[in-house]
């Protein structure tokens, strides 16, 4: 502007410029004493005063060529070059100072100077659009000539493609910035070993460089309500934010801010590429999310198959032991019943083949429990009251219970739906489920068993008040032959024969429990027509 002036021979040399919202006016000048300077002129304002007409945005020089052509000719203080340029012969004839100070004003802080009498008013241009113009004044009213005009019309040329290239340079520079933090965040995101948190934490940091002023940003990205954020992070009053969207749920937001009470060179700090970029960055972590929780979900289903696969095998090995040792047993269990028969036997060895039988018949309950688990038989089913089960069953515990110091419950829905079962498969369920609570109240508790339903299906709920279990026993408890008894209290077949039974049945069995919390089965079958209609 310094260079403008001088070789332009004016006054003072204004320019105005604007891109979108954005505005600057800044001003080189002499003053009446011959000292000069440079300053940035708040838009609306001429040199501190307010412009009372409210005409702060840049001039139109269309409208001004528009109002030199009414009138006497011979009278017109205005003239409109075929470059477009508007030379105002006399201001004080064509603008009121009053309402137009910011062309007549005087710069600077000297108010004795009279002010300028003649303008001229060279646009600059991208293209046909005005992206702002230059305003050279003069203090006289001859202060410019036809030939002058010409020459100051040159210079506006020259400064118009500085300006270009100054935006172009200004523009690539912002887009090398977007490249390199989209780079960055996918170089972040293809990184297969980089944890989650760490990978947001390396995107926060590439956000505020690539910001058009990053010294004063700040980032923030907030993603199931846990914040990640660029150290000295401070929230300002200039905010530009993009919220992560998961299948069409928020989970979360990206945020840049400017801190800091400075003011920026325009209204709005933020470039609309800006927003494009915040954008992208917020579609990515959305992506990032997509991701990881795919995995996590492949992963759960692979140990899921992994899981079906090792009870597959097992369960035909549990069948082939079962057949294989189902004949030598019930040899066993026969002669020892024949032996007991046997008149004159000594005491002792008449105790001796009653344990043998014993153990037999609890050996046979083992297979039969095995057989039920590798499904090798299919059992006969008809419509059965799960009220009715309950009651049956808790008959044989009542006795049981009371000698272990334990309160038995129930909670019976009236007029529960039936349901299609085989009975002898349900009693076992709810056998198995009593003998695993009471196992784990050696010191006595309660037992609640409750019935429910709904339309999703029929419900019984058995609640104990016992140890509890860990979340890695909660995990195994269904698996054959896991078990957290001693070697003579249990044979981890239990649950397993009741998980079996359940999913044979349609059903689903859910568990809660913490440790010292007791334990909670939730087991659910479909109505008896529901049942049927799957069964066919």
């Amino acid at each position: 502007m310094r260079l403008v002036l001088e070789h332009s021979g004016s006054d003072a040399v204004e320019a105005w410029l604007h891109d979108g919202g954005d505005e600057l006016r800044c001003e080189a000048f002499r003053r009446a004493d011959g000292s000069g300077d440079f300053t940035i002129v708040p838009c609306g304002a001429d040199a501190g005063r307010t412009d009372p007409a409210g005409r702060g945005s840049c001039p139109d020089i269309g409208a001004l060529c528009a109002a030199a052509q009414q009138g006497d000719p011979s009278r017109r203080a205005i003239t409109c070059t075929v470059h477009g340029s508007v030379w105002v012969h006399d201001t004080l004839r064509f603008f009121s100072p009053d309402a137009f100070p910011v062309f007549t004003g005087t710069s600077g802080a000297d108010r004795s100077d009279p002010g300028y009498l003649s303008l001229t008013l060279v646009p600059l241009r991208s293209g046909k659009e005005q992206m702002g113009l230059l305003v050279f004044k003069g203090r006289n009213k001859s202060s410019f000539d036809p030939a002058r005009i010409e020459h100051l019309e040159a210079i506006a040329a020259k400064f118009e493609l500085a300006l270009l290239h100054q935006f172009s340079q200004a523009k690539l520079h912002e887009r090398v910035k977007e490249l390199t933090c989209l780079y960055g965040m996918a170089k972040t995101a293809s990184d297969p070993a980089m944890p989650f948190e760490q990978k947001l934490m390396n995107v926060v940091m590439l956000l505020p460089p690539a910001w058009q002023y990053p010294s004063r940003a700040s980032a923030r990205i907030v993603v199931d309500g846990r914040a990640y954020q660029t150290p000295s992070f401070m929230q300002g009053a200039q905010k530009q934010a993009a919220p992560v969207v998961v299948r069409g749920k928020s989970r979360g937001v990206v945020e840049v801010h400017y801190s800091g009470q400075e003011s920026f060179p325009g209204e709005c700090p933020f470039l609309d590429e800006e927003q494009s970029l915040i954008n992208s960055v917020a579609g990515q972590i959305a992506q990032m999310i997509e991701q990881r929780e795919a995995e996590a979900m492949r992963a759960e289903l692979q140990d899921q198959l992994a899981r079906a696969d090792r009870l597959a095998a097992i369960g035909q090995l549990a069948a082939g032991v079962a057949h294989e040792l189902n004949e030598p047993l019930n040899t066993i269990l026969g002669f020892s019943q024949l032996v007991q028969k046997m008149e004159n036997l000594p005491a002792q060895a008449l105790e001796d083949v009653g344990k043998i039988t014993g153990a037999s018949l609890h050996a046979r309950n083992i297979i039969r429990e095995l057989l039920v688990f590798a499904r090798q038989a299919a059992p006969s089913r008809g419509r059965v009251d799960l009220n009715r089960m309950v009651e049956d069953e808790l008959g044989l515990f009542e006795s049981l219970c009371g000698k272990s110091g334990v309160e038995l419950r129930r909670v019976l829905a009236p007029g529960l739906p039936e349901i299609t079962a085989n009975r002898s498969q349900m009693l076992q369920v709810i056998s198995n489920l009593m003998v695993n609570a009471l196992q784990a109240m050696p010191e006595g508790g309660t037992i609640t068993l409750a019935t429910s339903f709904d339309p999703s299906g029929v419900s019984l709920m058995v609640e104990d008040t016992g140890i509890g279990m860990s979340e890695e026993v909660k995990d195994n408890i269904f698996l054959p032959f896991f078990t957290t008894k001693d070697v003579d209290q249990g044979t981890g077949l239990g649950l397993a024969v009741v998980h079996g039974i359940v999913s044979s049945h349609g059903g689903r069995i859910t568990v809660e429990s913490e440790p010292g919390e007791g334990a909670r089965f939730l087991l659910t079958f479909p109505h008896s027509q529901a049942a049927e209609q799957e069964e066919e």
